[in-house]
Formats: C-alpha cells, structure tokens, sequence
C-alpha cells in the first residue's frame, strides 16, 4: 500500500509569479494570492429515447482572481491608460509551484492573454491595522503547463 509522504506537499508560500506586459517582465514578489479556473462551456445533446439530456463540450473560459498588496500602480496604470485612451492591455502570467525537498518537483503554468475586469482607483482604511491589499479579477484566453510535476509513486 503505498502512502503520501508529507514532504512532498506543496506550500503555496514558496511559489513565484511572473507578469509579461508589453514585452516587460514584472515579478510579482507583491502578491499575496493567486487563483485561475477553467471552466467548460457545455450544451445539451437532447438524444431521443433518453430520459435524461446528455452534454457536450463547446468551448471554455478562463477567469482568475490576483491577490496583491497594494503597492504597485501597474494595474491601475493599465486601467487608465483603457480609460483614456480605450487600448486595452493584454498580458501573460507565469506562476510557479516548488517545494525544496519535494519528490514532486516543479509546476510551471502560463495564463496567457490575461486582461484585468477591475482595479481599485483609490484606497484607504484608517480604521484598521491591516495592510492594504487589493484583488485583481481577470480573464484569459490561453493557457499552458511549462513544466508539470513528477508523478509520485
């Protein structure tokens, strides 16, 4: 019977995250958290003499959600420049899971096409001890693994 062995688990602490925007790498040491979902588009296949309504596939989104501490204008920068000028800014994210002493090795995901929902425009709360932070919702439109973990046996 084989078991897993508690230090192959991952710590999202030791992850690293990466921004290319405008041919511009950004390391995103100011990130608190970051969580990126595909989700299948399905549709109904009615099949007679079937009672239930079976579904297929016919394409996916991607939608995630930056987690950072607010101390980085880039995005708001990216904002205003849709809001004045209307270009918007696309960019890939590179987020990398890595736990030193791990049989499990390393994943590399690539989020690419990514273009921000919302910013903050300005923020402040004098009423708490908490450091400022703000989430980023986002889409993407493309998605890769660089690298993926080493199957544990």
């Amino acid at each position: 019977m084989a078991f897993f062995n508690e230090k192959d688990a991952i710590s999202g602490k030791m992850a690293v995250a990466y921004a290319t925007i405008n041919g511009r790498v950004e390391e995103l040491f100011y990130a608190k958290s970051i969580e990126a979902t595909i989700e299948k588009n399905k549709v109904d296949v009615p099949i007679l003499g079937r009672t239930n309504v079976p579904q297929r596939s016919a394409g996916w989104s991607g939608t995630g959600t930056l987690t950072v501490y607010y101390v980085t204008s880039i995005f708001r920068r990216m904002m205003r420049d849709y809001v004045k000028t209307g270009q918007d800014t696309f960019f890939d994210l590179q987020i990398t899971n890595e736990q030193p002493g791990s049989a499990t090795g390393k994943q590399t995901a690539a989020l690419l096409n990514c273009n921000i929902d919302s910013v903050i425009a300005a923020s402040f709360d004098s009423t708490s001890d908490d450091m400022l932070e703000e989430e980023i919702p986002f889409t993407f439109g493309d998605y890769d693994l660089l690298d993926e973990f080493n199957q544990l046996t």
